[in-house]
């Protein structure tokens, strides 16, 4: 079932703040748990405790694919008129074995589309199980390099390459990580973020 998670506003917003569009699936969405507990709610907590200006907008949603972003991301950027954009999307394409090159066509549209805005943009190298074979999920790893590399958007690392190697960490259908795993997920996060910020 496709849910919309939150948007948080815990505080203000003010001239100088960093305001940061998160665009991606059920990984960032927290499904299968409470709204409080996945790493967005946590790292904005985090932010707010430390008293820093940064906004996380979460536009993530279960199941979301890049073609499904595509239809909702010109009304989000006008609403939302965010100075950062995170992609982290693919997953639910590569899983279902869509084609690469369309893969690649609405990520490298998703990019320009933000960057048009006028916003900053980290694409997340998403990687998904060999299940279609180590062509495939070469090609559709590569496809990230490729989209950063040519729209010159920040290629960030996946937060889930250190969590889906322990059970412990993930739920029952070792596909998304559990409430165990959401602070190691917001830690990873503001350091990513973090580097890229100092970059942007």
């Amino acid at each position: 079932m496709l849910f919309l998670a939150c948007l948080y506003q815990p505080f203000s917003a003010v001239a100088n703040e960093t305001k940061i569009m998160i665009i991606g699936d059920s990984l960032s969405a927290g499904y299968g748990l409470k709204q409080d507990q996945d790493w967005v709610n946590l790292l904005q907590n985090k932010y707010v405790e430390q008293k820093k200006s940064i906004l996380l907008i979460n536009m993530s949603v279960s199941g979301q694919t890049t073609d499904n972003a595509l239809l909702n991301i010109d009304a989000q950027l006008k609403a939302h008129q965010p100075s950062h954009v995170l992609i982290e999307l693919g997953g639910n394409d590569g899983i279902r074995g869509f084609p690469i090159k369309l893969i690649r066509k609405h990520l490298t549209q998703l990019v320009t589309k933000s960057q048009h805005s006028g916003a900053k943009v980290a694409l997340m190298e998403i990687q998904i199980p060999p299940n279609l074979g180590p062509r495939y999920t070469k090609m559709f790893t590569d496809n990230y390099q490729k989209v950063a590399k040519e729209t010159e958007a920040y290629l960030m690392d996946y937060f889930m390459v250190p969590v889906a190697v322990d059970k412990t960490l993930m739920q029952n259908d070792n596909l998304h990580p559990n409430e165990k795993a959401q602070p190691l997920i917001r830690d990873f996060m503001e350091a990513q973020i973090d580097s890229w910020l100092k970059k942007s």
